[in-house]
């Protein structure tokens, strides 16, 4: 696996190595050890898979509160979606910064989301399936979510999200007392 690092601490982009011959490759999309050595995260307790019909339809920014809070590793296995991250650890050198990568089936790519990161996406095409690892289980109360458009993080999406469920377009804006962003610090 090749680790790449964004601009935002802690999180990563990584790219599976293909080895491979004429029946096509194998490459590993987790090895505990490689993520251990990166300081990353290696016990995921869920496994979650969603499907999105129609391109443009936003999921997210969600994320959750202590102690529920969680590490997501996120890949497309069909169609392609724009993968969004924002960093909301106030003692983080990134914090309040955003970071965008596409994620297709094709490329393979997959985001490394850390605690105390709010975390969506838009589809690019109809029918994208993102199956993704969480290190804790859901905690309804313990969540919270970012409005995609909040001009606080002011994130650039490459298409304009034209189906957003109540819910994700309820989030209020960013206040730092109902994000319970103190709650945040010290993640990693």
């Amino acid at each position: 696996m090749i680790f790449h690092e964004t601009p935002l601490q802690g999180a990563f982009l990584i790219e599976p190595e293909k080895r491979g011959d004429e029946r096509g490759f194998f490459a590993r999309v987790f090895c505990g050890d490689e993520f251990a050595a990166h300081g990353l995260e290696t016990r995921f307790v869920q496994a979650n898979n969603s499907l999105t019909g129609k391109k443009g339809a936003l999921r997210g920014m969600h994320y959750q509160l202590p102690p529920a809070s969680e590490v997501k590793l996120v890949r497309c296995i069909r169609g392609a979606f724009h993968d969004l991250i924002v960093d909301l650890r106030p003692d983080s050198p990134s914090f309040g910064k955003w970071f965008g990568a596409d994620l297709t089936a094709e490329n393979r790519l997959m985001m490394y989301v850390p605690r105390g990161f709010a975390h969506g996406f838009v589809t690019l095409t109809d029918d994208a399936e993102a199956f993704y690892f969480v290190s804790a289980p859901y905690a309804p109360q313990q969540e919270r979510g970012l409005r995609f458009d909040d001009p606080w993080f002011s994130a650039k999406w490459p298409v304009q999200p034209t189906d957003v469920s109540a819910k994700d377009g309820s989030w209020p804006a960013f206040d730092p007392e109902y994000h319970a962003i103190e709650t945040l610090r010290g993640l990693r």
